[in-house]
């Protein structure tokens, strides 16, 4: 009988590892390895229009599942197209292994058709780049990417020439075990010592949460019931954190809301939890304890009075009995009023008669989309503008998840992300938040939900401009430019590609074309045309006051539309004891 090959191999190992599929676009280099996937139950190939929407479904499938995801591309523009999504993918922590198919071996160096180096180009966007030249560096290569990929929460790349992937095997297959939970750590009694120390030492206590916090709920209420802390939450944190909080402040960074950086700033120690928030200018630069599982976050946005590492989780657990019961809700009270003050300025500016007007304000939409979605539901979200709508409008509960390129910040996201979701959930309801510019960007991915039958509804936020960026531009004191486009029908256009769709132009129509597109049963795209300038910059503003705008929470711009927020500030308040 003769020996499996070098593809039939790396197929085996996959399935050992968990893995029910594999994301991309067939072709030459890679004919091997689809074979071997044709000829092996429990692992299918998935085709995608673009290698790079592949790679962002598999990061995607890896963030809802925690599990391996897998993408592929073959030799030349196959594999480059898949740098964006393993960047997002590296950059989220997730792990996914790529395989990065290469032209015959012996031609390596000729600069022959299609020829490039991806064990050079992948490096900087993965934890374990490596070529395979030989079968005899199979499986125990593959072993090694899948288990940095899996216990590091990275993304491993593997270069496999198609015609060492027809060789025969030279090593048995042999059996699999891959360690696929990260071990807690806990950290040294001295840095919890200090810790509850700083605390108990300090008056006025800020949290500030990021996704970190996802299993540590609990714990951080404790906390803050225990210190009277006001919370506040990044981007990412918010999904695991801002539900039945009643200390609540909203969020930071340049899509905040409420009194979050007034409480850092105000605050005498801030409490970085699980959190690697990029945006510096927006933390006091000082009175900051941090504690993270990644020792390399530890410091490296502002400087700290303590760094702690640990498992968010464990480190609480282990503070807890020594962190004394504060009496004095001042702080936390002030904070609670001036966050519902804050958004109650500025919502009626961004709500009132939106049922009625026209353009449709994306607010009303995200509202609208808010309440029909399911409990469960999984929103992936568009970088732009749709990150401002998630912020302000999907209402989180601990069940609800949110996936958008919030690191790497990639236009186009939504949709492929939907796609690997939808995958990893076929039971749960998807919906794509995407914007005309990303979706403009991956559109053929329409033909890959059509061809799959994937029920991802895809509500589109269709304003025939580059919101964020003509932002970007006005905040900069620049006058837009080359942010408009002439307008597209999106319904039509999925329409041609088989899906059920519907455009939206009425304000009046918004929930009923919603609740039809969430009630199909199979794809479903709703294209509503939305105000191009539903956030606006005031008419005149000094260079003093445009710095002050770019830093402060309550900036007119991104402050506006708050949605379900108001609720929530305005409930918090009853908390507060009553002279």
């Amino acid at each position: 009988m003769p020996r499996p090959t070098v593809a039939d191999q790396f197929v085996q190992v996959l399935v050992q590892a968990g893995v029910t599929r594999i994301y991309g676009v067939v072709g030459d280099s890679l004919n091997p390895v689809v074979d071997a996937i044709r000829r092996t139950d429990g692992i299918d190939w998935v085709h995608v229009r673009n290698e790079e929407a592949g790679a962002f479904a598999a990061a995607a499938e890896a963030q809802l599942t925690g599990r391996l995801a897998v993408c592929a591309g073959s030799c030349g523009p196959g594999n480059t197209h898949l740098v964006q999504g393993l960047y997002d993918a590296n950059r989220t922590g997730v792990p996914v292994l790529a395989l990065a198919s290469q032209i015959p071996a012996a031609q390596i160096g000729t600069s022959f058709f299609q020829e490039t180096h991806p064990e050079r180009l992948f490096v900087d966007c993965s934890g374990y780049c490596e070529q395979i030249s030989r079968p005899g560096q199979m499986p125990r290569v593959l072993r090694i990417a899948i288990q940095h990929a899996l216990t590091r929460g990275e993304v491993s790349v593997l270069v496999l020439p198609g015609d060492v992937a027809h060789l025969e095997s030279e090593v048995p297959t042999g059996a699999g075990s891959f360690v696929t939970e990260r071990p807690a750590i806990i950290p040294p009694p001295s840095q919890v010592d200090s810790l509850a120390d700083a605390l108990n030492r300090a008056e006025k206590v800020t949290l500030f949460c990021g996704a970190g916090v996802k299993d540590a709920h609990q714990e951080v209420m404790e906390l803050a019931a225990r210190l009277h802390s006001p919370i506040g939450h990044t981007l990412r944190g918010k999904e695991w954190i801002q539900f039945d909080n009643p200390y609540d402040v909203g969020m930071s960074g340049l899509l905040g809301y409420g009194a979050c950086y007034r409480a850092m700033h105000d605050a005498d120690l801030v409490l970085l939890l699980g959190t690697d928030f990029p945006y510096d200018a927006f933390l006091p630069q000082a009175r900051t304890i941090q504690i993270d599982r990644d020792a390399t976050h530890l410091g490296r946005r502002t400087p700290l009075d303590l760094a702690v590492h640990g498992d968010l989780g464990e480190t609480l657990r282990a503070v807890l009995p020594k962190v004394e019961q504060a009496h004095d809700r001042t702080f936390l009270d002030d904070m609670l009023r001036e966050h519902a003050r804050t958004l109650e300025n500025v919502v009626d500016a961004y709500t009132r008669d939106v049922g009625t007007t026209v353009p449709i304000h994306p607010e009303y939409v995200a509202d609208v989309l808010d309440e029909l979605a399911a409990d469960d539901a999984v929103f992936t979200v568009d970088t732009g503008m749709c990150n401002v709508w998630a912020a302000r409008y999907l209402t989180p509960n601990g069940r609800r998840r949110v996936i958008g390129s919030f690191l790497h910040g990639s236009m186009a996201n939504a949709l492929p992300h939907a796609i690997g979701a939808q995958f990893a959930e076929p039971g749960r309801q998807v919906i794509s938040m995407s914007g005309d510019g990303g979706l403009g960007m991956l559109m053929g991915e329409l033909l890959t939900v059509r061809l799959h039958r994937l029920p991802v509804k895809i509500v589109v936020f269709n304003n025939s401009s580059l919101g964020m960026v003509k932002l970007e531009m006005l905040v900069d004191g620049l006058p837009d430019f080359e942010t408009d486009h002439e307008a597209v029908d999106y319904a039509a256009i999925a329409r041609g590609a088989g899906l059920h769709s519907i455009r939206v132009t009425d304000p009046a129509k918004v929930r009923d074309a919603l609740a039809e597109a969430l009630a199909h049963p199979g794809p479903a795209l709703v294209d509503v045309v939305t105000d191009p300038n539903a956030l606006s910059i005031p008419p005149h503003i000094t260079g003093g006051q445009l710095k002050g705008f770019m830093l402060a929470a309550s900036k007119v711009v991104l402050t506006g539309g708050v949605g379900k927020m108001i609720d929530l500030a305005r409930s918090n308040l009853r908390n507060i004891p009553r002279p």
